[in-house]
């Protein structure tokens, strides 16, 4: 009889430390979003201007923490010399999701604070990025930019992002990581609406349409609005869900 309480104890104990046991841990993982103003939380008073960030906590199941640090005007460079992406870090565990979507503000050569080179400082930066990321044993998706809607004359939207999605998918397969190409899903998109029924997905805001926009209204083909930022989401979760990815069971 003793030495059966002694096995019951012993077992309780090795149960007791397995529970405090790092690796059997049932902490809640998190989800960070590192990116630009097309994924960030935008105020208030930009309404209805959104980043698809901020439509994403609709398609999250519970036990799953979001913090979205997509920034306005952010590049790959800028998003870390300013510290921001440092804060990610720190804060990153096993088991995390990092999903990271930069391009827009990477192009702008006029700007030295800012301008990545597609070829060779972007790639560079998510190569370094990633490298961080996956060191914490966290689980990163690359994205490529949203398209802006530009259309020709002859109604085919044009790509005007230039080598930076491309560089973004070559590095994804390189790395052998995942990639959701929103460039290209969102792109199929915007052509099957077409020029005029798009501007609905797009920050177009006619005169006087809203209060807290200037009386003349906004004319903004890069920005998404509310309807185009839960399309964009739709269109994540549906990519994550289709390719199995482990971020998969954490969405509706």
């Amino acid at each position: 009889m003793r030495s059966l309480i002694t096995l019951i104890v012993i077992a309780l104990v090795a149960l007791v430390g397995c529970a405090h046991h790092p690796l059997a841990s049932s902490a809640m993982p998190t989800l960070f979003l590192v990116g630009d103003s097309t994924m960030a939380n935008q105020p208030a008073s930009k309404y209805p201007e959104q980043g698809w960030g901020q439509a994403l906590p609709a398609f999250l199941r519970e036990g799953i923490e979001l913090q979205n640090h997509a920034t306005n005007g952010r590049s790959t460079k800028s998003f870390r010399d300013e510290g921001r992406w440092q804060v990610v870090l720190d804060q990153l565990n096993a088991g995390d999701f990092v999903v990271i979507g930069f391009g827009h503000n990477d192009q702008k050569v006029e700007d030295p604070a800012r301008y990545a080179e597609a070829a060779t400082d972007y790639r560079h930066n998510l190569n370094r990025y990633i490298n961080e990321a996956q060191a914490k044993g966290a689980q990163v998706i690359l994205l490529t930019s949203i398209p802006r809607r530009a259309f020709d004359a002859q109604g085919q939207l044009q790509e005007t992002l230039g080598d930076y999605p491309a560089v973004a998918r070559q590095v994804a397969a390189d790395k052998h990581i995942p990639l959701v190409d929103l460039n290209h899903l969102l792109a199929e998109v915007v052509q099957s609406m077409g020029e005029e029924a798009s501007k609905q997905l797009y920050m177009h805001a006619a005169h006087q349409q809203y209060p807290n926009l200037p009386p003349e209204g906004k004319q903004d083909n890069t920005h998404t609005q509310v309807a185009g930022a839960e399309r964009v989401a739709r269109l994540f979760v549906g990519e994550v869900k289709r390719q199995d990815l482990p971020l998969a069971r954490w969405l509706r």
